[in-house]
């Protein structure tokens, strides 16, 4: 059984839900019990001979009339709660959601960026949401709620947490070989808390190193790390100036990771792929000097 409770939105769908399933059971439940009695009622061991069964002008009212007022009661109730979904409040904080291949971004108005979503309680949402590559959906199921990001599109969803905690975001449109690990989480705050963590994280992003930044921006932490652990690609801490093994033409042989492999490797990225890891990484658009800072701050992990 699902809580209602976690988001304004999840308390909207989850009664809607429950209404439907509940008026779908129930008339499978008479239509089974109908089926089953006419089947005993009406056996031909008990009646041999077929009789002309008369009219009922009544009959057909009645079943014509109610369905016909639950369809149209649903549809109202339906459309209340999806035009209240899709329309959100004037005063909802804006964040922007930026999917890629295999990571979430969320950028807040003053420039913070960060690959977990942070929102105070009580407070409206309202998600921007696009893609750089491929068609990615944001589902937050807590919450209900989901939505397509698409390349070259905006989108947008709305809620507001009820309850302090943690839930779950995935992505439900399939998007690569790294697709399954793009998950993050949104992180619901009292808002004092909040505050002090939009203020704190706005200095943070300012004295961030500009390499560190240009790897979350162009999505390279959603395939590698900078903590030693592996995930679709390999982990970037200490590759610089240390001995790797690669394929080149099916063949294995190692090398040493120096300024120019790297470089090639980011710009080239089917050039001499690490043994163990598929060649799946996408072209970067980089500049001369945002390639020179991704390669300083690998020197220093």
């Amino acid at each position: 059984m699902f809580s209602l409770g976690p988001s304004n939105t999840s308390g909207k769908i989850g009664p809607a839900f429950l209404t439907v399933t509940g008026l779908s059971v129930l008339f499978l439940a008479i239509v089974t019990f109908f089926m089953i009695l006419f089947l005993i009622k009406y056996n031909k061991k008990k009646h041999p001979h077929a009789q002309v069964m008369g009219e009922s002008i009544l009959l057909e009212i009645v079943w014509t009339v109610i369905p016909t007022a639950l369809v149209l009661a649903l549809f109202y109730f339906g459309w209340k709660d999806f035009d209240y979904v899709r329309n959100p409040p004037k005063n909802a904080m804006p964040v922007t959601v930026i999917a890629r291949q295999w990571t979430w971004l969320f950028e807040y108005e003053n420039g913070t960026q960060s690959d977990v979503l942070r929102v105070p309680l009580g407070k409206p949402v309202k998600l921007i949401m696009t893609s750089k590559d491929v068609i990615h959906s944001f589902f937050v199921p807590a919450f209900r709620i989901k939505e397509d990001c698409v390349p070259g599109l905006k989108t947008h969803l709305w809620f507001t947490v009820n309850d302090e905690g943690s839930y779950d975001i995935f992505c439900t449109e399939y998007c690569g070989v790294g697709h399954s690990h793009m998950r993050s989480k949104v992180v619901a705050m009292e808002e004092s808390k909040f505050d002090q963590w939009y203020r704190e994280a706005a200095v943070v992003m300012e004295k961030m190193h500009k390499g560190r930044k240009l790897l979350s921006d162009k999505g390279c932490l959603g395939c590698h790390t900078v903590d030693g652990t592996a995930k679709v690609g390999p982990t970037l801490k200490g590759v610089f100036d240390h001995k790797v093994t690669v394929l080149e033409n099916g063949k294995q042989k190692q090398i040493v990771a120096d300024e120019a492999y790297l470089k090639k490797s980011i710009l080239q990225p089917g050039f001499d792929v690490v043994k163990g890891y598929q060649p799946v990484m996408p072209t970067l658009p980089l500049t001369k000097e945002e390639l020179q800072a991704i390669i300083d701050y690998l020197k220093t992990i």
